[in-house]
């Protein structure tokens, strides 16, 4: 890993990926309690109280190199939403390193559907990939994901991951058994590009 801190927060042409504040639980609470964000997820729909829950959990997750293990960002825009003014909140990604490894980690992301068809999705991802194989020097990074989340797999895909495997019915969720895609992407992937 690379010895220099990682300077937060990270910018793309049209998003800031920042740290949490506490103030994003009410941010990210109309997103996280729909039926359609949560279908896909692990967890229920949010509540105020889960929210403000799961942000606590979040707002230390500010590197690889931390006690964490882990980089959690939000996705804000002030570009694109023609109907909000100002910087907006879309969603969020997360960077987790596997198990006791400090070469491979995992990436998870969840948009806005508001803020879906505009790109942020895989400009917020292909960042936190370069922050990944640039900063970290990780040797691969994988993507897991309910199948039936079509938007997702084909991001994993737009974003130059290869889908390695279809576990099927490899998952209990939310009453039901539920197949998982998983993507990889390795560092000399990138540089073959």
């Amino acid at each position: 890993m690379n010895p220099q801190e990682l300077t937060l927060p990270l910018t793309t042409d049209r998003l800031q990926l920042r740290a949490y504040r506490e103030s994003d639980a009410e941010a990210l609470l109309p997103m996280y309690s729909r039926e359609d964000v949560s279908q896909y997820l692990l967890e229920e729909p949010w509540t105020a109280e889960v929210a403000r829950t799961e942000i606590a959990k979040r707002i230390p997750r500010t590197g690889l190199d931390t006690e964490s293990r882990a980089l959690a960002l939000v996705i804000e825009t002030a570009d694109g939403l023609d109907d909000i003014e100002g910087s907006v909140v879309i969603g969020c990604l997360a960077l987790w390193l596997e198990g006791d490894s400090a070469e491979k980690a995992e990436i998870g992301w969840i948009l806005n559907p508001a803020a879906g068809g505009h790109g942020f999705a895989s400009e917020a991802a292909a960042a936190m990939l370069n922050v990944a194989f640039d900063h970290y020097n990780l040797h691969r990074v994988i993507a897991q994901m309910d199948a039936r989340n079509t938007a997702s797999a084909k991001l994993a895909t737009r974003i130059g991951m290869r889908q390695e495997a279809h576990l099927r019915q490899d998952w209990w969720s939310k009453g039901k058994w539920t197949d998982t895609l998983v993507f990889g992407m390795l560092g000399s992937d990138r540089q073959s590009a």
